[in-house]
């Protein structure tokens, strides 16, 4: 037991480490830094999954005890917040397992998907209130400063009527991006961390069929009642925008696994899929049409009704 505990204790020091160390890159200001920013998951979702979920939380708060004491106070409860806390969740609900009939039932990676939506919306409304505690004082608190922002660019002591529309429009928009974007970079930290651990040996639960995957089944309810709210004034309105926000990318992913569930037996299967790849990429809005697909097989079940008309399916690509 003891070693047990000893072996938690170094691997999560060294993924704290190295979360931390990805985390702080971002003080750089290099574009590569962005990015690296963004993988401070990574670590330790790699530590909870390929060894225990307590290594995940050790490397969590080793991460964020090490921002802490090297930054300000501030970092212990940011990152903890933003990047440890959610990791090592996501991390702990991968192993989840129960006794079956096939020996082990685990966490469906339909439900992991539905989390890293619901994470990705916490972390950024528990953020909300430094900046204000109404919706209209948080547009305020962003419109300064984003137009200190482009006023220094841009060297001017004033804006000019374009530039001011334009912030009006990202003040709105800017809370659900920023929702969006901590929801992809989980789920993607996730599978990245999957993988590894998988190629390493060391991944406990068979790999999943992600283009089987499958939602709860008040997944579409909870959209609906957060679409309505969504229409509330003030922060209430707010929150529920930023659900929205996250469960449609939950529903793009979906419907990703929708369309690599029904191209299966298609001659040009990979041609199609690189196209729709392809055009998200590039232009961006056809992730809708995805994630309406998405809500669309949840009512009509696509995959079983095309995998009926084609017979018994073909093996995994």
């Amino acid at each position: 037991m003891a070693q047990f505990w000893l072996q938690i204790g170094l691997i999560g020091l060294g993924a704290g480490a190295a979360s931390a160390l990805l985390f702080a890159s971002v003080l750089s200001g290099s574009i590569l830094s962005v990015v690296l920013f963004y993988l401070a998951p990574l670590p330790i979702l790699i530590a909870a999954i390929g060894w225990s979920h307590w290594a995940g939380l050790a490397a969590a708060l080793m991460a964020a005890l090490g921002l802490g004491l090297a930054f300000g106070t501030f970092f212990f409860p940011a990152f903890l917040i933003s990047v440890g806390l959610p990791a090592w969740w996501l991390g702990y609900l991968a192993l989840l397992a129960r006794p079956s009939d096939a020996e082990f039932e685990w966490y469906p990676p339909g439900r992991l998907v539905v989390w890293g939506a619901i994470l990705g919306a916490l972390v950024i409304m528990v953020a909300l209130p430094q900046l204000g505690s109404d919706a209209s004082t948080i547009q305020a608190t962003l419109r300064s400063g984003m137009e200190k922002i482009l006023a220094a660019r841009a060297n001017v002591p004033a804006l000019d009527p374009v530039s001011e529309a334009v912030i009006a429009m990202l003040v709105i928009v800017l809370p659900p991006a920023a929702a969006v974007l901590t929801t992809m970079t989980q789920l993607l930290n996730l599978w990245l961390a999957a993988r590894i651990v998988k190629i390493s040996g060391r991944l406990k639960r068979p790999w999943p069929d992600l283009a089987a995957i499958r939602f709860p089944t008040a997944t579409p309810f909870v959209l609906a009642a957060a679409t309505a709210g969504s229409f509330l004034p003030d922060v209430v309105g707010i929150a529920c925008t930023l659900v929205v926000a996250t469960l449609l990318v939950a529903y793009a992913a979906l419907g990703f696994a929708v369309l690599h569930g029904i191209t299966r037996r298609l001659q040009n299967r990979s041609v199609v899929l690189v196209g729709i790849y392809t055009a998200v990429a590039i232009f961006g809005w056809p992730v809708l049409l995805v994630a309406l697909l998405g809500l669309i097989d949840i009512a009509l079940d696509l995959r079983t009704r095309i995998a009926a008309t084609r017979g018994p399916p073909a093996p995994l690509a």
